[in-house]
């Protein structure tokens, strides 16, 4: 081959917002089928390629969750377990779990302001293109299997913490929860 495939990129997806109970097999297959089978897909057509990287580009919806994003979730969870099942087979591997970008696509056209408020509120804020892309260098350096790329606030992760007292786990070693006092009795 005078050209061979040096690299794979997935960055398909798309959404179909829903509550669980709202959920037919039609609203997750039409999450499913760009997201998961397509990663499955060239894994399978990949997997004896001499690859540099095979790079999925994933959610954060799948590591910190999302209320109405059950099929969202689920799909990019899997992307970053291909991952993780690529990597422990020898092949190379990285899916990075991606907050949003200040810069508008497709899948965040629709964020409202409320939408924006309540990611703010859990401590996220936009990339910039130049950190995604910073990231996206340092994922790929670090040869693991999965990353987390968002951008954080760390004053909106503190507010959580003071008004529920807690923060999400995959956060507790950059935001203090205050240690709870037992109450007399």
């Amino acid at each position: 081959k005078a050209r061979p495939l040096g690299a794979v990129f997935h960055l398909a997806g798309t959404l179909d917002d829903a509550m669980i109970d709202s959920l037919s097999p039609e609203r997750i297959d039409a999450v499913f089928a760009p997201k998961v089978d397509a990663a499955f897909a060239l894994h399978e057509l990949t997997r004896e390629a001499d690859l540099s990287h095979f790079v999925i580009f994933s959610s954060a919806a799948g590591a910190l969750g999302g209320p109405g994003q059950g099929n969202y979730a689920s799909a990019n969870v899997f992307c970053d377990a291909l991952a993780q099942k690529r990597l422990g087979e020898g092949l190379p591997a990285t899916s990075i779990a991606w907050g949003y970008w200040e810069t508008e696509s497709s899948l965040t056209a629709k964020l409202t302001e409320a939408d924006l408020g309540r990611m703010r509120r859990l401590g996220m804020v936009p990339l910039a293109d130049e950190d995604g892309l910073a990231l996206l260098d340092q994922a790929l350096a670090a040869g693991t299997a999965n990353t987390l790329g968002i951008g954080i606030d760390p004053a909106g992760l503190r507010a959580m913490v003071t008004s529920i007292g807690a923060v999400p786990p995959i956060f507790s070693e950059l935001v203090r929860a205050p240690k709870r006092r037992s109450a007399a009795t």
